[in-house]
């Protein structure tokens, strides 16, 4: 003889862990996309040392991130080499998002005297769809 409660109780069960599983995946995918993205590598010099080289790689729609601070009439200089070559760039943002009058651009070299104190945010991203994997040296001196 079946229980009739535990028949009710059984198929509760059974509707609900379905649901369960929909909303915990549905969470993980969610909270995957909005809390995701790492913080930048910061970048910090030595004492006495002006500069620093940095390696890598991106894949894909890959960007690698780095923040370094500097001050308002420091001059920047950015280089970034790439293999294969021409196929890795880089973006930079000063503080409130200044406009630094830097495009896009591979195996750049960029210097500039800064606007205003604060972090800057460089952007090591692939150029170029037809490869894979970007390797790329990028040195960073503040003077």
């Amino acid at each position: 003889m079946k229980n009739p409660l535990l028949a009710k109780v059984a198929k509760v069960i059974a509707t609900l862990i379905p649901i369960t599983l929909l909303i915990l995946i549905v969470c993980s995918a969610a909270m995957a996309q909005g809390g995701g993205k790492a913080e930048p590598n910061r970048i910090e010099f030595k004492r006495g040392i002006a500069s620093a080289t940095i390696s890598g790689a991106v894949r894909g729609n890959e960007e690698a991130e780095y923040v370094l601070a500097a001050k308002k009439g420091q001059t920047l200089t950015i280089k970034i080499t790439s293999v294969p070559a021409r196929t890795a760039g880089f973006d930079l943002h000063g503080p409130e998002d200044v406009d630094l009058g830097l495009e896009l651009d591979a195996n750049l070299s960029f210097s500039h005297r800064l606007p205003k104190t604060g972090d800057y945010l460089i952007t090591v991203v692939k150029l170029n769809d037809a490869v894979r994997v970007s390797k790329y040296t990028m040195t960073v001196t503040v003077r």
